[in-house]
């Protein structure tokens, strides 16, 4: 006669609830307090039946994932096995799948609420003399990363269509707004690769929600339309953008301020597909903007002279040099975005759905954001900028400083944060003002074939081959 399994599953179940009780702590609630984390994921209604892989376990094990230098799951699920061994208990089964699917109903808003949050509060708890002319300066930029070549994948961020089917990888777009002066990210949008209202401009449309009267918004030429300058104008922000290829600036026309330095007047050009008539019809038909040429006379550097178009007409408080100073200042975007690529490795995600595509981006941003703060308060903390700190060093110092962190005394964690913070602070980049270094590598990759045909049509010639 079969026994009964129930006392057994009471048994493991009354076993997981008491391991349920304690849950680890983050370990960062200068930056990140565990009441908000536990208050956003109530409000997203992350609250499924409580086991093992709580809403809060899974939040813990996935923002740690995001910045691990090994950013597997199985990795996660090792840092969740050596948290219950140091508290003197085992986890019956190291299989990830329990975890990834705990991930999986992780609610996409939770760390996307969170990244906000963290960079808001950074964003204006900005020093005086951080602002730029005493103006907060918010600076856009796009990119691109790659994700695994699942149908799912493709049917949300196809390939390009230079790539054969079968040969290349789902992109998806994503464009971030920074703070100029802390680096944090602010804003963000996902969106395809490539199609209708996929551009980098059509997804910065979609932040101006973020952007405060008084603001000024630091872009590329891909953000200086006449409808963005002008839209962005009437919410009270100024821009300052590089002049689109498509305009010639004539010096000689316009009330002139200074040498390659003038105001001109633009007429309102036809309505573009991705406007209504209604908003286009409440535009100003002409707009001032002031346009300012920048002669760069650096050996080495490819841009020789650029024009910059912005709304900042008066040349007393915005000078040419200053205009040359904060253009210049907006390749810190492109080093962000670097960041966040390379050193954070968000450049090939690993997710297999779109879903989880989006919440592996967020939890980056908000990662990175918690670095970002790091290098703000040990800024504050040690009479430096942030520019002048090492993001990889900062990010190095949190990871080797994570389990103490997380498992010390309030008093402890007090202590080793303001260690951590000095610690941050004396990782300075090297000032290296005008660098040049040539855009190539030394070393050569490895001396296999591209493959020309989709995996599973290889392996198969392969095996009639013998």
């Amino acid at each position: 006669m079969a026994q009964s399994t129930a006392p057994r599953l009471r048994g493991q179940i009354l076993r997981l609830r008491r391991r349920a009780a304690a849950q680890p702590e983050l370990g960062l609630d200068t930056l990140l307090p565990e009441a908000e984390v536990r208050q956003v994921l109530k409000e997203e209604g992350a609250t499924w039946k409580i086991i093992f892989y709580t809403p809060w376990l899974s939040f813990w094990a996935f923002f740690w994932q995001v910045l691990s230098p090994d950013r597997s799951c199985r990795a996660a699920v090792k840092r969740i096995a050596a948290w219950m061994a140091r508290r003197g208990e085992t986890i019956d089964d190291e299989d990830t799948s329990p975890y990834c699917k705990a991930r999986a109903r992780l609610p996409e808003a939770v760390p996307f609420r969170l990244m906000r949050s963290l960079g808001r509060k950074l964003h204006e708890a900005v020093p005086a003399e951080w602002l730029w002319c005493g103006r907060r300066v918010k600076v856009v930029d796009g990119t691109t990363v790659s994700m695994p070549d699942t149908a799912a994948n493709q049917a949300e961020y196809p390939q390009s269509r230079a790539q054969k089917p079968g040969l290349g990888f789902p992109l998806a777009r994503v464009v971030v707004v920074f703070c100029l002066a802390t680096g944090v990210v602010l804003e963000a949008a996902i969106g395809k690769y490539q199609g209708k209202q996929t551009g980098e401009n059509a997804l910065f449309r979609r932040l101006w929600d973020e952007y405060q009267p008084g603001d000024v918004s630091l872009g590329d030429r891909g953000f200086s339309s006449y409808f963005d300058i002008a839209l962005l104008k009437r919410r009270g922000v100024d821009s300052v953008c590089r002049l689109h290829q498509a305009r010639i600036s004539d010096y000689r026309v316009g009330r002139r301020l200074g040498k390659e330095d003038h105001i001109v007047t633009w007429a309102k050009p036809a309505r573009p597909e991705w406007m209504d008539e209604a908003t286009y019809q409440s535009i100003s038909g002409t707009m001032d903007v002031r346009i300012v040429r920048i002669r760069v006379e650096i050996p080495g550097f490819r841009t020789r002279v650029l024009d910059v178009v912005t709304t900042l007409l008066d040349a007393d408080l915005y000078t040419k040099k200053d205009l040359a100073d904060l253009y210049r200042r907006r390749w810190e975007a492109e080093l962000h975005l670097r960041s966040i690529k390379v050193v954070l490795g968000l450049d090939v995600l690993r997710c297999k759905t779109p879903a989880l595509v989006r919440k592996e981006i967020w939890m980056g941003l908000l990662g990175y954001n918690v670095i970002r703060g790091a290098m703000a308060e040990a800024a504050k903390a040690h009479g430096t900028v942030p520019q002048r700190v090492s993001f990889k060093g900062a990010l190095q110092t949190l990871q080797a400083n994570e389990t103490a962190l997380r498992e010390g005394t309030p008093a402890v964690r007090a202590w080793l944060w303001d260690i951590l913070l000095e610690s941050i602070a004396r990782d300075e980049v090297g000032h290296r003002p005008n660098r040049v270094e040539p855009r190539a590598r030394k070393r050569r990759p490895k001396p296999y074939p591209l493959l020309m045909v989709p995996r599973a049509e290889a392996k198969e010639a392969l095996l009639k081959a013998g």
